[in-house]
C-alpha cells in the first residue's frame, strides 16, 4: 500500500469560535471515517523560507501550502477517492494528492 501526500494550497481558516468548532468537529468526522487510511494527519502550514540549489536562503514568508495530510491508499485512484470529502474544500482550498515512492 502506497502513500500519498494531500498537499492543501489556498482556503481560509474559519473566523470566530463557533465557525472554528464546526470545521474542528468535520476534520474529526473526516478522520474517523479514514480509519487506518490516516497515516499522518498533518497540520496546516505557516511561514516558510526557500533554499535554492546553489544554497541561498530566501526571506522567510507566508508557506505556498496551507497544509498537509498523508494518507495510505492501494492506488492514486483510491486516495483522490478518499480526498474528496476533505474539509479543507470546504474553505476553498485545493487538493494536489501526490504519490510518495518508498526508496527504502
Amino acid at each position: 500500500m502506497a502513500k500519498y501526500v494531500l498537499a492543501f494550497k489556498g482556503g481560509s481558516m474559519p473566523e470566530g469560535e463557533a465557525a472554528q468548532a464546526q470545521v474542528m468537529k468535520a476534520w474529526e468526522t473526516w478522520f474517523t471515517s479514514l480509519g487506518a487510511a490516516v497515516a499522518d494527519p498533518g497540520n496546516p502550514s505557516s511561514i516558510s523560507r526557500t533554499i535554492a540549489a546553489n544554497g541561498t536562503v530566501g526571506p522567510q514568508g507566508p508557506a505556498s501550502l496551507s497544509g498537509y495530510t498523508i494518507l495510505s491508499a492501494d492506488s492514486l485512484d483510491a486516495a483522490v477517492a478518499l480526498s474528496r470529502s476533505c474539509p479543507v474544500l470546504a474553505g476553498g482550498a485545493s487538493i494536489e494528492v501526490i504519490e510518495t515512492v518508498d526508496v527504502m
